[in-house]
């Protein structure tokens, strides 16, 4: 009788031990296992005026770059800048070789005065025949008067015609020989002007106030015509080419107000302005391009092609429904936020609008304000999550 006693007493506390476990389970499985209350953060549908803005990420460019170099090919005799350099208008940057230049100008010179002697000789002559024809005209109508009273003959008149008719082409050739010697002339000294402009064009001479960006060639290097020996770019002509997404870039305009961050200088903030924005978008990335300036030059000039993240803030937005852009989610392909219903959880499907830098996004459809919208959860919902409300999920902001 004492042994049953001791196997059944046994026995209850076996059970009554499993009967502990099983429930400890069962609370830590509601309460902190895969049971649990998934806990959440709540919002409140409010209506508000946002001001949206555009984030967009571009590189520094220049609107002007002047490429320095030769109208023809030659050989680089010195170049007196480096890259980086501040160079002012007219400043020698550099110099191309001559090689025979200099000795075809002093020819082209000779040629020149030699013209010029040939004019002045042909001009002589034009005097010395203009005089003979003046005579020979004279004597001609004199004949012609004395022919009249019959105290020459005929054949003495006829001599003076033919005489002054002579005189009369040779000042024509004369008049002739002057015209083409002074067209050699114009010719000779448009080939030395030519020459000289050619010989000027071998100094390299900045066109503005700038700043060198590169240095293509070393002394001895043989460009051709047009190629660049040195770029400058003037500090005020430098923007920054931003894409910003198509879908989110309505509004976007001349002159609205935008921040630049360049990335080797995280965290500095400068002011810029929309200079214009692109007529032609880019298809393959569904991006628009925009080019935004400097309010006011950067102290120092940052390379040309340097990353830089733009901000533009957009116009205010008029006021209609605004939840936290963190609370709109997909859920099987539609887009939407869950609702807090009566304890319950449902999902609404929303069309969003404008967000803004604040993170908050508008709702153009799906809800009319008041409504209370899970912002963060600790896993992913469904209609039959139970859920705990928190103030504050560890590891994401409420």
């Amino acid at each position: 009788m004492k042994t049953f006693l001791s196997s059944h007493g046994r026995t209850i506390a076996l059970t009554s031990v499993l009967v502990i476990l099983a429930g400890l389970l069962g609370y830590v499985a509601l309460r902190a296992g895969p049971l649990a209350p998934v806990p959440v953060t709540l919002a409140t549908v409010e209506s508000q005026s946002i001001k949206p803005a555009l984030f967009g990420i571009g590189s520094v460019e220049a609107r002007f770059t002047h490429k320095i170099g030769p109208t023809f090919a030659g050989r680089v005799k010195r170049v007196e800048v480096q890259s980086g350099d501040k160079v002012k208008a007219g400043q020698l940057l550099g110099e191309m070789d001559p090689i025979d230049l200099d000795d075809r100008i002093g020819a082209q010179e000779a040629a020149l005065k030699r013209a010029e002697a040939g004019v002045l000789a042909v001009e002589a002559q034009v005097q010395e025949v203009s005089a003979r024809k003046a005579f020979a005209e004279l004597q001609a109508k004199r004949y012609e008067q004395l022919l009249v009273s019959h105290s020459v003959s005929e054949e003495g008149a006829q001599v003076k015609r033919q005489e002054m008719q002579i005189a009369q082409a040779s000042f024509a050739a004369a008049r002739a020989n002057l015209d083409s010697s002074r067209q050699e002339l114009v010719r000779a000294r448009a080939e030395r002007d030519g020459l000289l402009r050619q010989r000027a064009n071998l100094r390299l001479l900045s066109p503005v106030d700038g700043i060198v960006t590169r240095r293509d060639a070393d002394p001895g290097t043989t460009v051709v015509a047009g190629q660049a020996v040195v770029e400058v770019v003037e500090p005020a002509s430098v923007w920054v080419s931003v894409r910003f997404d198509q879908q989110r870039a309505q509004g976007l305009g001349a002159e609205l107000p935008a921040q630049i961050v360049l990335r080797s200088r995280a965290g500095e903030m400068l002011a810029g302005r929309v200079l214009r924005v692109e007529p032609l978008a880019d298809v393959v990335t569904e991006e628009i391009l925009a080019k935004v300036a400097f309010t006011q030059a950067p102290s120092s000039l940052p390379p040309i092609g340097e990353l830089a993240e733009v901000t533009v803030a957009l116009a205010a937005q008029k006021a209609m429904p605004v939840v936290p852009n963190a609370s709109v989610q997909r859920v099987d392909g539609r887009l939407g936020v869950w609702l807090l219903e009566d304890g319950s959880l449902r999902f609404a499907a929303v069309k969003t609008g404008a967000t803004d830098l604040e993170g908050r996004v508008q709702i153009l459809q799906g809800l009319s304000g008041g409504e209370k919208v899970v912002v963060h959860s600790h896993k992913a919902l469904d209609a039959n999550s139970r859920i705990k409300v928190v103030e504050r999920i560890m590891g994401k902001s409420s």
